[in-house]
Order: C-alpha cells, then structure tokens, then sequence
C-alpha cells in the first residue's frame, strides 16, 4: 500500500518549511523530519506513524485513539500508529503533529 498523500500534503501544511525540516521516504511512507529526527510519516500503512515522547506512550494509548508501532516484530516504545479515520479533521491532525514535532525538537540535532 502506498501512503496517503492527502495526507503528506496536510502534514506538510502543518509542519511548514522552516529550517530544519526535510522529507524523506521511509518505512514505505514519507516522513518528516526536525533536525534530522523523525516526526511523524504519512504511513505505507495507512494512517500516519507518529513518533512521541516514550514516557508518554502508555498514556496516549490508554487515552487516545492511537495504536503502538510494530517494526520487524517488535513492539516501539515512543512510536504510535494513528488511522486515517482518526486523522480526518484538521484539529485531529494538528495535535499528533504538534505532539511529534514538539518532541523531535527536543532531540539532539542530527547531521
């Protein structure tokens, strides 16, 4: 399946053109990046991949319609799946991105 790029559009709506911020194909969708981190992608899988503070993971599945990440059978701690379905208004959306941009940028810069 091939991501959704509706959706790529709107997430790259959202997170802008500023410095640092770059795209990449990855994990059979296209990703956004902050200094070089990963945000969120616009899924291969559908939906969108969306990449969070670990410590908050548990709590945001218990409270939000968001599914833990599983990449070569393991489970990802700080990595969510959210669906299209759950991604369909602009204020649904803006919140998974600000929440995945908010946290790449509190990584370390990547070169």
């Amino acid at each position: 399946m091939a991501y959704d790029t509706e959706l790529a559009d709107r997430i790259r709506f959202l997170i802008g053109t500023g410095p640092g911020v770059t795209e990449k194909k990855m994990f059979g969708g296209l990703a956004f990046l902050v200094g070089g981190n990963m945000a969120i992608s616009a899924s291969g899988q559908g939906g969108a991949l969306v990449r969070v503070d670990p410590a908050e993971t548990d709590a945001l599945i218990a409270t939000a319609n968001a599914t833990l990440a599983v990449m070569g059978g393991r489970t990802m701690q700080g990595w969510l799946r959210v669906s299209s379905d759950d991604l369909e208004t602009d204020e649904q959306l803006t919140e998974w991105v600000n929440r995945a941009v908010g946290y790449a940028r509190s990584l370390p810069l990547k070169r």
